[in-house]
């Protein structure tokens, strides 16, 4: 599991990185994080996962050019989706996790939570916040659908993250009608804006994939965890 954890926090890692910070200053930022990485992955035995990490950082920066989401579809969301499955089942939480498992506490008010676990909730709400963003650009841009937002669906970039960590903790948490009362009330909300848009119906094709793939990413990564926690 803690395989699954670093690969998404380096994915995340460098979106918010080339999102945020000036671009003179990315090359050391970039290193900086990567080491970050590295050191706490051989804190808990994952060194090779730190490699394999900053292997699918690369290969995902270089396919979706610019964090706005590339012409190549969403095969590099496929790549890290596999890669992610690899290790949960490879390998799900371990009962030794290296020098930072030993010393991580034993219990939290969520009860009892591994170091292992840890790095995979900060890992997968690393990447729904940025990368997530870029998977919906991505799939809204292969589907044909300006990604740019309509006018009156604003707020996009930092409601997207929000709801996907919300949809991801509820998840978690076993909250499935709070979930389902969240999800109803966003359609609620964006109701009387798509409706106006009944001619092309342009805000309600960007609303609909736009929300489900950010729902299925966020459900994903809870998918992860869960698995990987009763492996």
């Amino acid at each position: 599991m803690i395989g699954a954890g670093i690969v998404l926090l380096a994915v995340g890692l460098v979106d918010l990185i080339r999102m945020h910070v000036p671009p003179s200053l990315r090359a050391a930022t970039y290193a900086v994080a990567a080491l970050m990485v590295l050191i706490g992955a051989a804190g808990a035995d994952s060194v090779l996962w730190a490699f394999v990490g900053a292997a699918v950082a690369v290969a995902w920066v270089l396919a979706t050019p610019g964090s706005t989401g590339g012409r190549t579809g969403l095969w590099p969301l496929v790549v890290i989706a596999v890669v992610a499955l690899v290790a949960v089942a490879f390998q799900g939480v371990r009962v030794d996790q290296g020098p930072i498992g030993a010393l991580w506490p034993a219990d939290s008010p969520l009860g009892v939570v591994s170091a292992d676990v840890a790095v995979f909730v900060l890992g997968a709400v690393v990447f729904l916040v940025e990368s997530g963003n870029v998977v919906v650009r991505t799939a809204l841009r292969g589907g044909d659908v300006a990604t740019d937002s309509p006018t009156g669906l604003k707020g996009g970039r930092l409601i997207g993250p929000l709801e996907r960590i919300l949809v991801f903790a509820l998840t978690v948490t076993g909250a499935f009608t709070l979930l389902a009362a969240v999800l109803a009330a966003k359609g609620i909300v964006r109701f009387p804006e798509i409706s106006r848009d009944s001619a092309i119906g342009t805000r309600a094709e960007y609303f609909l994939i736009g929300s489900l793939v950010s729902w299925v990413t966020a459900l994903g990564a809870a998918f992860l965890l869960w698995w990987g926690t009763h492996a």
